[in-house]
């Protein structure tokens, strides 16, 4: 973080930092949920596929620019589309658990605002996937994209019908942006320095690569934004109290508003 990026304020007005233990029970109980989730969305094969067709005609119907557009651009070179490949797969948990440990020690009313609305999109995105199965674009024939990360390396997923690790068929919506927008909202918000906005370029850069990579759809994108949105409407952050100021003695009080003492005796 910058210098500008103050600790959170000490006395008895600043908020109480939850505790610790309790917090790694609740994040890694929530984890393995999500997890399990995911596992009994799996199976699902021909109705992820059938989606997946329809978001295509979607997005073709609403005129979205085309994923393949996105990929062309990475393949130009091995090393950019490798770079892209190692972003989705290595950056998107280190990168939230980064976020919110940081939260927990610097900020930690912002910590359990960003707690709750990640838990919340979290819940809510486990929840279509369960009700609207999808395949990725990158299994999809139609689409005509390269599976880059199996080509290029590296990957996080098995062949979809060996893969006991991870649902393969949960592309919408995607927390990879909805996560990554996330973090940079709660670091512009936590934060003072000028240069906060440039946090904005992580969600930016997850979004080129999750579309370019061929692992979600516009449409994948444009939910997860919704969802977020929605969450952040319904839990808002706690206003901060402002501090009091300091009580000044009457005579500070007329040397900083410009009088003049009366000078004893003037004037006879």
């Amino acid at each position: 973080m910058t210098a500008r990026s103050e600790p959170a304020p000490a006395g008895p007005d600043a908020p109480a930092r939850p505790p610790l233990v309790r917090e790694l029970l609740l994040v890694a109980s929530l984890f393995l949920l999500y997890k399990f989730g995911r596992q009994l969305a799996t199976g699902h094969t021909a109705e992820a596929f059938r989606n997946a067709r329809h978001v295509w005609d979607w997005e073709r119907v609403l005129r979205l620019p085309d994923e393949g557009t996105v990929q062309s651009l990475l393949l130009h070179g091995d090393t950019l589309i490798h770079v892209a490949n190692t972003y989705y797969a290595a950056v998107h948990f280190p990168a939230t658990l980064a976020f919110l440990v940081w939260l927990y020690l610097r900020r930690p009313a912002h910590y359990v605002w960003a707690r709750r609305v990640l838990a919340a999109v979290t819940g809510a995105a486990l929840a279509l996937h369960l009700l609207f199965p999808l395949a990725p674009p990158r299994m999809l024939g139609a689409a005509g994209l390269v599976d880059t990360a199996r080509v290029f390396g590296p990957s996080v997923y098995g062949p979809p019908r060996t893969d006991s690790l991870s649902n393969q068929f949960a592309a919408m919506p995607s927390l990879h942006f909805g996560w990554a927008l996330m973090l940079a909202i709660g670091l512009i918000v936590a934060t003072r320095t000028r240069w906060r906005w440039l946090w904005l370029l992580h969600p930016l850069a997850t979004l080129l690569v999750i579309v370019g990579t061929a692992n979600h759809y516009w449409l994948d994108v444009v939910v997860a934004g919704a969802l977020l949105g929605l969450a952040l409407t319904v839990l808002r952050l706690p206003h901060r109290p402002r501090c009091a100021l300091p009580h000044r003695r009457p005579e500070a009080r007329r040397r900083s508003s410009g009088e003049r003492p009366e000078l004893v005796g003037a004037g006879r």
